[in-house]
């Protein structure tokens, strides 16, 4: 009897795998061939800096992303199929913060033990960044809270010093996972880190010629990393992986004070909100003036996003533009 009882459960389990490939996009499946490569990425930027470093690689490549529905990387979970991707792979790239803790359990169900595997704030290291709860802002730190473990902030991508470094890091992965082609990676790491070495360069001499040295944000600030790359200075209504969706009176007229003591010229939001906050805080302020401008974090790219031909740089580009009207 107990052995009737297993072969049902090991049925039940392979009519369930097969159920979800026959229902869904196919599974990508491991095969003998050399030439097959697959990578699977958990945001954007991490699927478009792989898409520029097996450019030109000979053979079959499916780089993969888990983000095309559009759901920001905050709530996603994971399907059976997205483990079934993952635990077939030859490289698995992730952020590796918070709103990826579901990670450890998909790695632990991985059948291609050659897997390589790269967590961008690992590869950082001393270079990231522990989420901070800056003076206005919505849940500030209290005389209580010094001793909660360190939050990092997971969004690294919007450094482009930290893409280049994080570029080189996964070209080495994939030199690692694929190493026919270790060459043709690092000469594509080369090329694509001098045009985020050039961007990076604009957005330097665009802030060393602003009026402007300060950001205020009505919205989630998810953009700590690029704002010490440049020595800017910021407000915002809430830390950047903040669940909070509503601001309090306190936090409206904290920051509407703060546009009016520094004549900002603007007031950001991220992509995705309805902007609410923002508005309102314009609102507040003296002359009720203030463009409401959005950055993109990058957080919630779909699929759509990528066929009219968005890419890593030509985001951070436009973003530049808005940064250079935020800082007039």
């Amino acid at each position: 009897m107990h052995q009737m009882k297993k072969l049902i459960s090991i049925v039940t389990v392979v009519l369930l795998v097969c159920g979800i490939a026959a229902c869904g996009p196919a599974v990508p499946q491991k095969t003998d061939s050399q030439d097959t490569l697959t990578v699977v990425t958990t945001i954007f930027p991490e699927y478009d800096w792989v898409r520029n470093l097996v450019n030109g690689r000979k053979g079959k490549t499916e780089v993969l992303g888990l983000f095309e529905s559009g759901t920001d990387m905050h709530s996603f979970q994971p399907s059976v199929e997205d483990i079934l991707t993952i635990s077939n792979c030859d490289l698995f790239i992730y952020v590796g913060g918070e709103s990826d803790k579901w990670v450890r359990d998909a790695l632990d169900e991985a059948v291609n033990p050659d897997m390589a595997v790269v967590s961008l704030l690992e590869a950082l290291g001393d270079k990231a960044k522990e989420e901070e709860l800056t003076e206005g802002m919505e849940g500030e730190a209290g005389p209580d809270d010094s001793e909660d473990e360190a939050e990092y902030d997971e969004h690294v991508w919007l450094s482009l010093r930290n893409a280049a470094f994080l570029t080189d890091e996964i070209a080495k992965a994939l030199a690692e996972a694929d190493s026919g082609n270790a060459e043709l990676y690092r000469e594509n790491a080369e090329a694509y880190r001098q045009k985020l070495e050039a961007l990076d360069a604009k957005y330097q001499e665009a802030v060393e010629s602003a009026k402007v040295k300060t950001l205020l944000f009505g919205d989630r600030f998810p953009f700590r990393y690029l704002v010490d790359d440049y020595g800017l200075d910021y407000y915002a209504a809430f830390a950047g992986c903040s669940a909070e969706t509503e601001a309090s009176f306190e936090t409206i007229v904290f920051l509407a004070d703060k546009v009016d003591e520094l004549s900002l010229p603007a007031i950001l939001t991220i992509e995705g909100t309805d902007h609410r906050i923002a508005e309102t805080i314009r609102d507040n302020t003296a002359s009720r003036s203030q463009q409401i401008l959005v950055l993109d974090s990058m957080q919630s790219v779909s699929a759509e996003d990528m066929e009219n031909g968005a890419t890593y740089l030509s985001v951070m580009e436009r973003n530049l533009e808005v940064l250079k009207s935020a800082l007039e």
